[in-house]
């Protein structure tokens, strides 16, 4: 059961939350987010998903080595895009790294921060499909606790601009 959405109560205030990964269409993502979060005066929270490597290297010590380097990509990943979305909407955005199944850390996300108003992924583009983490949360949207919005991959910014 997932806890009561709080968004648009006293004392609290929406927020757009975006998956921050390597993929293409992620900054297509990131900007519909951003201008759709100045428009309605809503926040922006960016996640970055550390998946799990191999827990059989732990007792080489290299897991802890793959572990840092990880969380320092994610650091740099996200500082990145927290520039791309204040040169787009004036905003700072929240930032959250958390290690685990990206589908399930959304979840753990949406369930811990109440004021998590709207998923916003965006599709990918190319002959594979619309990526791997739009495939996936496809399986479970049925019982997804909040509205998922997902963008087109090929969007330029000015279409952006005109739906956002």
């Amino acid at each position: 059961m997932s806890a009561k959405r709080r968004s648009y109560e006293a004392g609290h205030k929406p927020k757009y939350l975006v998956i921050i990964d390597d993929s293409p269409e992620c900054d297509r993502a990131v900007y519909y987010a951003s201008r759709r979060a100045a428009r309605n005066d809503a926040g922006l929270i960016m996640l970055r998903v550390i998946e799990p490597h191999d827990r059989n290297q732990q007792w080489l010590g290299v897991a802890e080595v793959m572990r840092a380097e990880a969380h320092e990509e994610a650091n740099t990943a996200l500082s990145r895009f927290a520039g791309r979305v204040n040169g787009i909407a004036g905003i700072t955005p929240e930032r959250a790294i958390r290690e685990g199944e990206k589908v399930e850390e959304i979840l753990k996300l949406i369930e811990e921060d109440e004021d998590i108003a709207v998923l916003v992924l965006a599709a990918g583009t190319g002959k594979e499909g619309p990526g791997p983490l739009v495939s996936s949360l496809g399986k479970t949207i049925a019982g997804f606790p909040i509205p998922v919005a997902i963008v087109p991959g090929h969007l330029t910014d000015e279409e952006l601009d005109s739906l956002s």
